[in-house]
């Protein structure tokens, strides 16, 4: 701590102790039942839904990722965030009855309810070594190059106290520790981060000033079809792709609706969680432009913007507000990888193997499993020098790649009744297989002194816009997912009942839409929902 100000420490010991009540009083009202430890009980209110919505997304690999990324090309990244946004209002008014009505713990087992259990199969296994291969991975890394820069602590020390301190609040609080935790520092993030920002912009001179230090082009968000990181035509019809994948249907962002009171709180959590994400563009991707604008040597390692304005930049005291904004995001995204994992391990893979399991033997294992995460995540901590300086494209790159198929059959099983297991299980491989194709193939270019050879199939396949081959995936998928599914048996009714939109069948129950959500409330919700669409459209106007 050898930085710090004294007044930095207090800062950061205050934060841990505020953190450290909230995981005590949710330990304490642990019940030792599934549903209090996987699903807080089913009774999270729409403030905790959308703060922990928000914070569960935003980890180190934002801070560290969207600033580096804004230092070395502008805003345009920052359509992620507000694309965001318009993908909340889908997952809460499109996927949430649903997801709600059929009582599920996790998404994989909403696809086996839809499809079969072999689709439910691969989608745990998909998401848990997605999770240690990208969300764990990329945070630990992350993380660490913000601590080191701002704290002087060794690296792995850093991570190993974090990781610790993390998996401890996880493993004996369960859901509801991380969320409500989720709250306090969804609230120090914005709050340090909003302080960064604007002590850069005054120190840089205002957005007029900003403006004049930076290449021409750094405040357009819209880029030709020829960007090589963000052309619109990806970001129109691939980022959404990404977006239904990893808002919609992934568990540990979608665990937060699951234990909403109530469909209402669980949209209103949503919409709520959409105006949050308005702010990564301003409180992260700015103060990314505003290091390279005061700082020559961040051009050279953008991934150093954030933690250079932390310690370049900021006067005693506030750098402690700053730095615990940051570990909270360290943590937040740690705590939900650890407990989605342990979520999916225990009600995917061992209730299957012993649905006889009781309640205190399936809350035990998800504790085991959770604690295991903990130690696999301690032991990827050698790993991390592989991962690219490049975290946020990387990040998203590798989701291109697994998301596409799991969009669509989660999607379009909505409203087609039609589809069937067999043609979900169909699109899921075919999907795998295409992805890692394009992964191994771009590996081995990047590899390779000369490359693939220019003008083949490989070489195209390597080097496509990881968002426009998210597009030719998905219709790759789509078609594969419809044309087997039309060329065996329909689906019986239990399959699709109360499950895909439409009129009901005979015999099957009509969807109450609106549970727990009284007219002029969902009135209001609607109006929320068109305003914040107008004020991204305005955004975009802007920043055109």
């Amino acid at each position: 701590m050898s930085n710090l100000h004294p007044f930095d420490i207090v800062f950061i010991a205050l934060y841990f102790l505020i953190l450290f009540g909230i995981a005590w009083w949710a330990a304490v009202r642990e019940k030792n039942v599934s549903s209090d430890y996987f699903l807080a009980s089913r009774d999270v209110a729409w403030f905790a839904v959308g703060a922990s919505l928000f914070a569960s997304n935003i980890g180190s690999e934002h801070l560290v990722g969207l600033a580096g990324t804004g230092a070395g090309s502008g805003l345009a990244v920052g359509h992620f965030e507000w694309l965001a946004c318009l993908i909340l209002l889908l997952l809460g008014w499109l996927f949430v009855p649903y997801y709600l009505k059929s009582g599920v713990y996790t998404m994989p087992e909403f696809l086996e309810k839809r499809y079969n259990s072999a689709a439910r199969t691969y989608f745990t296994w998909v998401s848990v070594i997605g999770y240690v291969l990208t969300k764990i991975s990329v945070t630990l890394y992350a993380g660490g190059v913000v601590i080191r820069a701002v704290t002087g602590w060794n690296f792995y020390t850093a991570a190993i106290v974090l990781i610790v301190v993390t998996g401890l609040y996880t493993v004996f609080g369960g859901l509801r520790a991380v969320v409500y935790t989720e709250v306090l520092q969804a609230i120090v993030l914005i709050l340090g981060s909003a302080v960064l920002m604007v002590i850069g912009l005054s120190r840089v001179g205002g957005f007029s000033g900003l403006a004049a230090k930076v290449p021409e082009g750094f405040f357009s968000m819209w880029k030709p079809a020829s960007h090589p990181d963000f052309p619109w035509t990806g970001v129109v019809f691939g980022a959404p792709i990404l977006g239904i994948w990893y808002w919609c249907t992934d568990q540990h962002i979608v665990q937060r609706v699951l234990a909403a009171k109530n469909i209402k709180e669980a949209r209103t959590g949503t919409i709520f969680a959409g105006y949050l994400k308005i702010l990564p563009v301003f409180i992260f991707v700015l103060p990314g432009i505003v290091a390279a604008a005061l700082f020559a040597d961040v051009h050279n390692n953008p991934d150093s913007a954030y933690p250079t304005l932390v310690t370049r930049l900021l006067p005693d005291g506030i750098k402690g507000l700053v730095l615990a904004g940051m570990l909270a995001a360290l943590m937040s995204s740690l705590a939900s990888a650890f407990n989605a994992c342990s979520t999916l391990l225990t009600w995917d893979v061992y209730k299957k193997m012993r649905p006889a399991a009781s309640e205190q033997q399936l809350v035990t294992f998800g504790r085991i499993s959770a604690g295991f995460m903990v130690v696999l995540g301690l032991a990827w901590i050698p790993f991390m020098k592989y991962v690219s300086s490049q975290i946020y494209i990387y990040l998203q790159s590798v989701q291109a790649y697994i998301a596409p198929p799991i969009a669509a059959c989660f999607l379009l099983g909505l409203f087609y009744r039609r589809l069937n297991g067999t043609g979900a299980m169909a699109s899921l491989v075919t999907g795998l297989v295409l992805g890692v194709l394009r992964l191994v193939l771009e590996l081995t270019n990047k590899a390779s002194s000369a490359g693939l050879a220019p003008g083949t199939p490989w070489h195209w396949i390597a080097t496509i816009n990881f968002l426009h081959y998210a597009v030719l995936l998905f219709v790759i998928c789509t078609i594969v997912l419809f044309a087997v599914s039309f060329a065996t048996p329909p689906p019986p009714l239990e399959k699709t009942a109360g499950l895909t939109y439409g009129k009901p069948d005979v015999g099957e129950p009509a969807l109450a839409m609106a549970m727990g959500e009284t007219p002029r409330e969902h009135r209001q919700a609607v109006a929320l929902s068109v305003l914040l669409v107008v004020l991204l459209g305005i955004l975009w106007i802007v920043f055109a």
